[in-house]
């Protein structure tokens, strides 16, 4: 490969690392769900499985 396609694809992957590390690290702060959440959680679970729409 040529040295330009090479710097290129090495830029692509220091953003993808970057990008990576934001979601661990929101992933790993965000350690409880919210109220409103658990609640729409909870009706969702509610609901059978047939009532979704077959893809």
């Amino acid at each position: 490969m040529t040295e330009t396609i090479m710097e290129h694809m090495h830029k692509d992957l220091e953003t993808l690392k970057r990008d990576i590390a934001l979601i661990k690290h929101i992933l790993t702060e965000e350690g409880e769900l919210t109220k409103e959440a658990k609640k729409r959680l909870d009706k969702a679970r509610k609901i059978p499985n047939s009532k979704y729409v077959k893809l």
